[in-house]
């Protein structure tokens, strides 16, 4: 192997990419597309809920407790009804996700010293919303209730002293439970798995399209040096859109950066030599660039989608898909770019990640290496 044979497979194949427009295109172009719908279509933050109220009552005390509803941004009342099939009405034509029913004596049970129950009436066809809202409802009553009890208490001249035990939450690495600063991240993973395997799957599929492969074939370029010379132009412009990606995450959607760029960079350059090796094996194997294409977008976007840890927790999954997600590369670079950005983890709590990429690069190169044959079939 030597570095001038593989110099010039690196400008052979720089000039093939300067040749096609629609590269160039989409080596900056997706990114950026990819980065922006993800980072605001894709939001796990459930607020402004659309909120129906039915007040039977509407006594100073059930006003009261509706406006604990209107005064927080988990809700908006969107509509006020005055009776049953109005509420079922609104919760069938999708006018509103929840409502509230306030009953009838609703005050005087209160005053006396009584349980009262609140009707919670939920748009369950989204069980996650549901879910959520149900939440946020319980957290609302359950204030006012608290309140409720106190003032009864005072009023019969009981001191309400303070609960034995109460709770003091603290989130660290995402204070505000933003889930942008969680999915960002994962768009990063998302689109240099994507971008880097997809262009890399056309570089051997196009010299067999083209008809320029025997000529490839009948040089003295070995096949490691083939491999190499090809991915090195490939390896920059990921480089080059790892740190457009990232700086998008930090100056464009504001996620917090708090470790080192020089270990981002690192982890992202094995990251790279993973996928670019993947979309290298695609493109030995299949012969058209439609194929190639194909299968790696099939072999990146969904696993990353899906089964990476972007959006789903792997440990909520099935045990037998945990397994599986073990040799999925972009399992590893996902957690690695949550660490990096929002823990500001070193490298040597990482490690773990890192050495299961590098076997995984391993394998990949050993792999295409193997399946690419100097001779026409």
């Amino acid at each position: 192997m030597t570095w001038q044979r593989i110099m010039a497979m690196t400008r052979k194949e720089v000039i093939q990419i300067r040749r096609d427009p629609r590269s160039l295109m989409m080596i900056f172009a997706m990114p950026l597309i990819q980065l922006l719908i993800f980072g605001y279509a894709v939001n796990l933050d459930t607020r402004h809920l659309p909120l129906c109220v039915y007040d039977r009552e509407n006594s100073q005390m059930s006003q009261d407790l509706l406006k604990r509803f209107q005064s927080t941004s988990y809700f908006d009342i969107v509509r006020v009804t005055g009776s049953y099939p109005e509420v079922l009405r609104a919760l069938d034509e999708g006018t509103c996700k929840l409502a509230i029913v306030v009953p009838a004596g609703f005050s005087e049970k209160l005053r006396s010293g009584g349980s009262v129950s609140v009707q919670a009436l939920l748009d369950a066809s989204d069980s996650n919303t549901a879910s959520i809202s149900l939440g946020y409802t319980q957290n609302i009553i359950q204030g006012y209730s608290a309140q409720v009890q106190v003032t009864w208490l005072n009023k019969r001249g009981v001191h309400a002293g303070a609960p034995v035990l109460t709770m003091q939450p603290r989130t660290w690495f995402n204070e505000d439970l933003e889930s942008m600063a969680n999915i960002v991240p994962g768009v990063v993973a998302l689109v240099m798995a994507v971008v880097g395997a997809f262009l890399t799957s056309l570089t051997v599929a196009r010299e067999w399209e083209r008809g320029t492969m025997e000529q490839l074939i009948s040089t003295p370029v070995g096949r490691l040096e083939i491999q190499i010379g090809k991915l090195v132009p490939y390896f920059f412009i990921g480089i080059a859109d790892t740190a457009l990606c990232a700086g998008m995450a930090v100056w464009w959607f504001k996620v917090p950066f708090r470790g080192s760029w020089i270990v981002l960079f690192g982890c992202s350059m094995l990251f790279l030599v993973v996928v670019l090796s993947l979309g290298y094996y695609i493109s030995v194997t299949a012969r058209s660039q439609l194929g190639a294409s194909q299968m790696a977008m099939l072999a990146t976007f969904l696993p990353t989608f899906l089964l990476s840890g972007f959006l789903f927790p792997i440990d909520q999954m099935p045990v037998v898909v945990q397994w599986i997600t073990r040799v999925l590369p972009s399992r590893y670079y996902v957690e690695i770019l949550r660490n990096v950005f929002l823990k500001g983890t070193e490298i040597r709590f990482i490690a773990g990640n890192l050495i299961a990429l590098a076997v995984i690069a391993l394998a990949l190169i050993t792999l295409s290496t193997r399946r690419f044959h100097k001779r026409l079939e």
